[in-house]
């Protein structure tokens, strides 16, 4: 008898110290601004995505995905383009791939709407339609590029930097 009441007891502090703890990462997640993971949570384990792609963040109402460094992650971004009115890529001198790049996505009006870091050669924007400037900076290295979304199809920005 004493020891169901032990293990009642027990029971009922894990479920108190969990509960604790999902209503104390929410609350983070909520005043970070970025939702759906964070911008430093480099895993896509336990997300909604499911195929190997990257925690989806959000931005505001933009929403965006980075990476692609392993084999799977690669083939489930470049399996996703299609699905986002955004794709970027971020080469370096042969084509290998770049991590770490900032982005800024600014609209026709100045305002940034993405100021994000890609965690791998590709990102996927879910951006209105309209026309932005993409600011993609590697070591210090910045290039500008203007895209044009339309509500059809995936305008796709490629960004290469000689590294050497």
């Amino acid at each position: 008898m004493k020891t169901q009441s032990t293990q009642r007891r027990v029971i009922t502090a894990a479920v108190a110290a969990a509960l604790t703890l999902c209503t104390a990462t929410g609350a983070f997640a909520q005043a970070s601004g970025t939702t759906g993971g964070t911008t430093t949570d480099t895993t896509s384990a336990g997300n909604a995505n499911g195929g190997g792609l990257p925690q989806i963040q959000q931005q505001g109402d933009v929403s965006f995905t980075s990476g692609g460094v392993g084999q799977d992650e690669s083939k489930a971004l470049r399996a996703a383009q299609s699905q986002w009115p955004l794709s970027l890529r971020f080469t370096g001198p042969g084509s290998d791939f770049l991590a770490d790049v900032e982005v800024q996505v600014v609209d026709a009006h100045g305002a940034s709407v993405l100021e994000a870091k890609s965690r791998g050669p590709y990102m996927l924007v879910r951006l209105r339609p309209g026309r932005y400037t993409v600011h993609a900076t590697y070591k210090d290295r910045e290039q500008t590029k203007p895209v044009s979304v339309t509500g059809k199809g995936t305008t796709r920005a490629a960004f290469a930097w000689n590294t050497q």
